[in-house]
């Protein structure tokens, strides 16, 4: 595969990476299993107890696990056609699907700040709505 293949392919192949990991760790889908790995990674006495339970819990570590999965399934190389290429992608999609995932993380913040402020100047025009119609009663 040409190099400007294998750079698409590492630009769309993180794409469903982030996905999974993101909906994971962070959506309400999985919320119970979530807690109750976040509840064990705490309360587990053995170390590697603990640590696999933490995996469901960040999306930086369960990223590893399911890009290694999808260079199960698609067999992506990336500079290298041997055993090579497979350690230099699984890192560089890591690395791809956790900057999106920043990405991700940073627009909701900020259309969450976005709606936070509307309700803000909403209420305030229901009260100054609310005064006037009190003084001209």
């Amino acid at each position: 595969m040409e190099l400007s293949q294998q750079i698409t392919w590492l630009f769309i192949l993180a794409i469903p990476i982030a996905c999974v990991a993101w909906t994971v760790t962070h959506e309400e889908i999985f919320k119970e299993p979530r807690s109750y790995c976040v509840e064990k990674s705490q309360e587990c006495k053995k170390l590697v107890q603990r640590k696999f339970f933490y995996l469901f819990t960040c999306e930086y570590c369960f990223s590893h696990y399911v890009t290694a999965i999808f260079l199960i399934i698609t067999e992506y190389k990336l500079l290298y056609d041997d055993w090579r290429g497979y350690i230099v992608s699984l890192f560089a999609l890591v690395f791809v699907a956790n900057v999106y995932m920043s990405l991700f993380a940073f627009l909701r913040q900020s259309l969450k700040a976005e709606k936070i402020e509307a309700k803000l100047k909403d209420n305030e025009w229901h009260e100054v709505k609310e005064e006037i119609e009190n003084k001209n009663k």
